[in-house]
């Protein structure tokens, strides 16, 4: 075969590689954007205040509530919960990394504690009356998963954009997680501020913003689990 009839066949093939990795760069930018909701309207804003408040409906007469026998001050149920999450995910992500690096299929693994993550973030829709034990099972659920879920989709960076291109795809997946969590956020303040217009209670707005934060997840996820591939491990 000529030079003349390789060299084509080269770029071509360049171009080729080229454009799927652009392509499985647009999916990954869309993970953030997917989860990040989470983190603005469920973590930062809502669910705090939500999850102390019921958590002091079912607290006794000294304002303990006993999750587990376990003595814990109701307005401190919050930050013990995150606690208890981080513990999971330290515990977790070397075992899911390990499995990741070990068969190459990081992708089930994503789309598994993703899943979970909005599974249990939806399901704070059911997070009322004296139910503080639902509400910081689902917060240490959805809370381990995400950091577990952002290992691996950290890890599929390497192998998605060239060494000089790291910094600015990784900056676009924080550009597309800071603007889904901005925009979902405003929304939800808007519902939270304005629910006697929309016929509801306060408490039935909140849940409504912390179930919106699950399914927002769970529906954008499918675009990085349509468009990220695995690698084969050599």
């Amino acid at each position: 075969m000529s030079a003349d009839t390789a060299e084509p066949t080269g770029l071509t093939t360049g171009s080729a590689d080229a454009a799927s990795r652009r392509r499985e760069q647009r999916g990954w930018y869309f993970y953030d954007f997917a989860c990040s909701v989470y983190s603005t309207s469920v973590l930062t804003v809502f669910l705090g205040p939500y999850l102390t408040s019921v958590a002091k409906a079912a607290a006794d007469a000294d304002g303990f509530v006993h999750p587990l026998g376990i003595p814990v001050r109701a307005g401190s149920l919050f930050a013990y919960a995150v606690s208890v999450s981080v513990v999971v995910a330290v515990i977790v992500m070397p075992v899911v990394g390990a499995a990741a690096d070990r068969t190459g299929r990081k992708k089930p693994l994503l789309a598994a504690a993703a899943y979970v993550g909005a599974a249990a973030t939806t399901g704070m829709f059911f997070l009322d009356g004296h139910r503080y034990l639902l509400g910081a099972f689902l917060l240490i659920v959805a809370n381990a998963s995400i950091s577990v879920s952002m290992v691996l989709y950290n890890a599929y960076l390497p192998q998605i954009a060239e060494p000089d291109e790291r910094d600015a795809v990784s900056s676009r997946g924080w550009a597309f997680g800071y603007t889904s969590g901005a925009f979902v956020l405003v929304l939800n303040l808007v519902l939270y501020t304005g629910h006697d217009s929309f016929g509801l209670s306060e408490s039935d707005a909140v849940r409504i913003c912390l179930a919106s934060a699950g399914v927002w997840w769970g529906a954008f996820t499918i675009v990085p689990l349509r468009r990220l591939r695995d690698r084969r491990v050599t």
